[in-house]
């Protein structure tokens, strides 16, 4: 993230030769689109490498970030319909800002005039921020363009830690969602959104025509299908229902079965990420089964990802979620044990830390993951329990087609002793207090 000071425009500013003002719509977090101004970058800050792009300071905020032209539209073509899908105060004194901007300007003598630019945004701070904004994010997020919500009905089945960011995701969207959750309350934060409640699954799947499930294991997923009032009761001819969890290729193969013996569609559709990712709406989709229910789901799938996946047949999402989050979980039980070793050997972990981010292995994950253990922060943003529990699943599947998974047992195993010394509802980089203890 980076926090910039305001720069106001000058004579010796760089403009370039679009229209008046420019918009984009974007969909990142929890934001409407933003109307924006190119301006000169502080001398100090570079302009990001291989990237056409220009310095926007966004209309009635303190934010700035490095904007792709490609990610650029005409404000005045483009205004009434984004001023009829965004209803918010802000965005609504944004664009307040900006005509009265053009009255200003109009008819005064200007070495910009009919240069300057302005563009649409999609901030991805919360509204108690100070102005910060990613530009990492701006620059990654927007690619899909404009979204059109869906004009079919959608369920919400699970309101954790990643299903409460994807909902929240498609309401801004636009989307017309109906929530359930097993602990009701969690339900009404996203009532007060525009969400409706139903309050039984079998009910929301009766409501809607796409209903998403993402719950914590095998069990609890099989239970929402297969219990009382559970989704399968309310499965009619035509009826779509995503599993989104992450679980093993055997339960999705039952879910499919079981929905599709109704003349149900079934997508099974598990995300890569975490629940800061879930709510900035950058969680990559992975999914399989029937196409044409993923192809219904594009506008749902651009609200809540920066991307998707289509792998064919059902079960193929599942196996390449467990690889993927084999692979995470492993790697971030190699990172507390590095940071331990570290320490036992007289190193700063600090100095461990910044050297590894100066290397090939610098990522986000790494740097945010051991400056939380660093800090002792240990605030879930994917349950460490949830992490076990995918690799568990990954050794059996390992062993189900007698392929050798051992350093991701070896990982199992202090993940078990983290679980034992009451870390499940903690961070996955919880781990670390395994080595400690």
């Amino acid at each position: 993230h980076l926090s910039l000071k305001r720069t106001e425009p000058n004579r010796t500013q760089r403009w370039v030769n679009f229209s008046l003002m420019m918009f984009l719509r974007g969909k990142l977090g929890r934001y409407p689109p933003w109307p924006g101004k190119i301006v000169s970058p502080p001398k100090d800050l570079k302009k990001p490498r291989g990237k056409k792009c220009f310095f926007v300071k966004f209309f009635g905020t303190e934010d700035h970030a490095w904007i792709k032209v490609e990610q650029l539209k005409p404000y005045h073509p483009h205004k009434e319909d984004m001023v009829k899908i965004n209803k918010g105060k802000r965005f609504q004194q944004a664009v307040d800002a900006v005509e009265e901007y053009l009255k200003k300007a109009k008819g005064k003598e200007s070495p910009v005039k009919d240069d300057s630019h302005f563009h649409h945004f999609l901030l991805s701070q919360s509204e108690k921020d100070t102005g910060s904004t990613s530009i990492q994010a701006a620059d990654s997020t927007a690619v899909n363009g404009s979204i059109t919500p869906t004009d079919k009905r959608i369920g919400f089945l699970g309101l954790g830690l990643m299903g409460s960011g994807i909902v929240s995701n498609l309401l801004k969207m636009g989307h017309v969602v109906t929530v359930w959750n097993r602990t009701a309350e969690k339900c009404d934060l996203f009532i007060q959104e525009g969400a409706r409640l139903g309050r039984t699954p079998a009910e929301v799947v009766s409501m809607c025509d796409i209903t998403f499930s993402c719950v914590s294991d095998p069990k609890a997923a099989r239970d929402l299908v297969l219990g009382p009032s559970g989704v399968l009761q309310g499965i009619r001819p035509g009826k779509c229902y995503v599993e989104m969890s992450t679980v093993d290729p055997e339960t999705i193969t039952e879910l499919s079965q079981v929905i599709t013996s109704r003349g149900g569609r079934f997508l099974e559709a598990p995300v890569s990420g975490s629940q800061q990712l879930s709510n900035d709406g950058m969680l990559v989709i992975v999914a399989a089964g029937d196409r044409s229910v993923y192809e219904d789901c594009s506008s749902c799938f651009q609200a809540m990802g920066k991307t998707s996946f289509f792998l064919g047949e059902a079960g193929n999402a599942a196996r390449m979620m467990l690889v993927l989050n084999m692979v995470q979980g492993s790697f971030m039980a190699t990172i507390a044990e590095g940071l331990t070793l570290a320490q036992a050997t007289g190193q700063s972990q600090q100095t461990f830390l910044d050297i590894l981010c100066q290397g090939q292995m610098a990522s986000t994950f790494v740097d945010q993951k051991c400056q939380n253990i660093l800090q002792g922060n240990f605030k879930p943003d994917y349950y460490l329990k949830h992490i076990q529990k995918d690799l568990r699943l990954a050794i059996s599947m390992g062993d189900s087609v007698n392929h050798p998974t051992p350093m991701a047992a070896a990982a199992n195993e202090v993940y078990k002793r983290a679980k034992a010394l009451d870390q499940s509802d903690n961070d996955m980089s919880a781990v670390y207090r395994a080595y400690i203890h």
